[in-house]
């Protein structure tokens, strides 16, 4: 008899993607009330993601987005999320499943979390996702989606490897 287990990390990513989706659920219906503000870095080549070209060509892994004031149409499902931001002064549809977010963090209230799992189950290499100026190694430019000021000292977040047996 075979014993099978159990994928404490997946079922914890899984929950916490839960989290993310009940947020911007209510951010869709509430909008962001002070001082809340959200990054959320995804990968750019992620099935399902749907981007225009202009933006993968620019953000060839990773992407930055903000959600604060200046975003429309925001729509919630299961898998993903679908909003409306401006770049370069011309309104873009982004398409982004839940799998393809690597970071998501509310800086006004010093909280993140960040993914660590691929689709495969794999953790993810590279170096960790700081908090302080700003989320992850690609932000928008000033002028192409909602830029908000750094929260003061970063935020933290909350990974999931030191639960993980190495």
């Amino acid at each position: 008899m075979r014993r099978s287990q159990i994928d404490y990390g997946r079922l914890v990513e899984n929950a916490l993607r839960t989290v993310v989706r009940d947020v911007l659920e209510r951010l869709g219906r509430e909008g962001a009330p002070s001082p809340h503000h959200f990054y959320i870095t995804f990968r750019t080549h992620h099935p399902g993601v749907s981007i225009p070209e202009f933006l993968r060509d620019r953000y060839p892994t990773d992407m930055t987005i903000v959600l604060q004031h200046q975003f429309w149409d925001l729509a919630v499902d299961d898998d993903g999320f679908g909003v409306t931001l401006s770049f370069n002064d011309q309104m873009q549809r982004l398409r982004i499943p839940f799998s393809a977010i690597k970071v998501f963090a509310d800086p006004g209230v010093e909280f993140g979390l960040q993914f660590t799992l691929e689709e495969d189950g794999e953790r993810r290499s590279g170096e960790p996702i700081r908090l302080l100026g700003g989320v992850g190694r690609q932000t928008p430019e000033e002028g192409e989606a909602e830029s908000a000021a750094p929260a003061e000292g970063g935020a933290e977040i909350v990974a999931l490897d030191r639960f993980r047996k190495k």
